[in-house]
């Protein structure tokens, strides 16, 4: 596929996100803080990331990636505990 394709492709979908991410944050701010939404949004776009290299790009996933992942679990979770 043509590079400007591909451009034009991500820029698409990069807008339907940020079309759902914008008011997405501005009701969740009622319930969430700022660092509780960031975050939240970072899991799916890992979790989203892990499953289309897997699945599209057909790159396996690693114990070291598997390790980075609960990395990123535990940090979650320190995020949503109250202390």
């Amino acid at each position: 596929m043509p590079l400007v394709s591909v451009i034009l492709i991500s820029w698409a979908l990069a807008l339907v996100e940020y079309c759902m991410a914008v008011p997405a944050n501005r009701y969740g701010s009622a319930v969430y803080s700022a660092a509780q939404l960031k975050t939240i949004q970072e899991v799916i776009t890992l979790l989203v990331f892990a499953g289309f290299s897997y699945a599209y790009l057909k790159e396996p996933l690693t114990w070291s990636q598997g390790f980075d992942f609960a990395l990123i679990a535990a940090g979650a979770f320190f995020v949503f505990h109250k202390w």
